[in-house]
Order: structure tokens, then sequence, then C-alpha cells
């Protein structure tokens, strides 16, 4: 293996990591306000900043780390549902990867606001879905006020929260890929 493909290995792996470690704790720290709209915008936005900045694998694999991760330090959702939520996830990634990284016309920002759009309808399509109409009913069994609250949450929130983190994105993306491009220059 040679030196260039190993560090790049190395520089891949670091990034992953350091947006994986943001994200959760970024998480931990929201879910202390109570508060699933910022929470959850905060996390689309770190979700979509990875894959804009450093590529569709950085994007899938936060996408389904950051369930796993607040779930195995007993702050995340019920397991049943976290495979959901990581697809939700890589949909909301893959269609930004996809569409984001085009420019229509003179500009990205039509792009942007497809992928904007797209992505998080896709979301919120997988987890309504994924969460209300096959994990409450059929894998957790949850009494009826419970599996209310638990499909109310992974329902329209998630565009919104997907929506929210999407502006952020089109706000601050400029100005990251300008700095990293001058970094890596």
């Amino acid at each position: 293996m040679n030196s260039m493909f190993k560090h790049e290995k190395v520089l891949w792996i670091t990034r992953t990591a350091v947006l994986i470690a943001i994200t959760v704790v970024l998480q931990a720290l929201t879910l202390q306000l109570g508060n699933q709209f910022i929470t959850g915008s905060i996390v689309n936005l770190m979700l979509i900043l990875a894959v804009m900045t450093c590529g569709l694998a950085t994007g899938l694999t936060v996408s389904a780390v950051t369930p796993v991760l607040p779930t195995l330090l007993g702050f995340g959702p019920l397991w049943p549902i976290v495979p959901f939520i990581a697809l939700g996830n890589m949909a909301l990634v893959t269609l930004w990867h996809f569409i984001g990284n085009r420019k229509i016309g003179s500009t990205v920002y039509i792009a942007y606001i497809i992928a904007l759009v797209a992505g998080a309808a896709a979301k919120f399509l997988v987890l309504f879905f994924g969460v209300s109409r096959l994990a409450v009913p059929v894998l957790l069994q949850l009494p009826e006020p419970q599996a209310t609250v638990v499909s109310g949450l992974f329902s329209y929130p998630q565009l919104i929260t997907a929506s929210i983190g999407g502006v952020c994105a089109i706000i601050l993306l400029p100005l990251l890929l300008k700095a990293v491009k001058q970094r890596s220059s």
C-alpha cells in the first residue's frame, strides 16, 4: 500500500470520526433542551455538511453511526427504530450528494433547494412508513398512547427538521466549501 493511499485513508477516517463525534456530542447537548426541532435540525445539518464537504462515503457512514452511538450511550432511540433512522439519514445524504453537487444554470443554489426538498421528503417518507407503519405496530407493539407519541415523533417533525437543517446548510455550505478549497490549495 503506497503512502499516498494510506494518507488519504487516514484522512478519511479522521474526518469521518470527527464528524460523528461532533454530531453525537451536539445530540447529547441539545437533547437537554428537550426540543426535537433543535436536536433534529442540528443532526440533519451535520449530515448534510458531512456529505457535501467530505463526500458520499463519509455522509453514509455518519448517517449509519449517529443513531447507533446515542442508543449505545443511553440517550438514543429504541433499538428497533435505529435502522429506520439510519435509512432515513442515508436517503437524505444520498439525495444531497447527487442533487446538491450539481450546478443548475449559473448557480448551485437551485440544486441546493432541490436537494433540500427531495432530501427532506425522502427522509420523512422513510421514517414515517418505517417507524410509524412498521416499527411501532409490528416490532415494538407499544400500547396505544405510547404508539401515538412515538409515531408522532417520526412524522411531520422529521420533514421540518430536515428542512431546517437543509436551510442552515445552504447558508453555511458556500463558506465551508470555500474554506475547504482554500485549505487544499
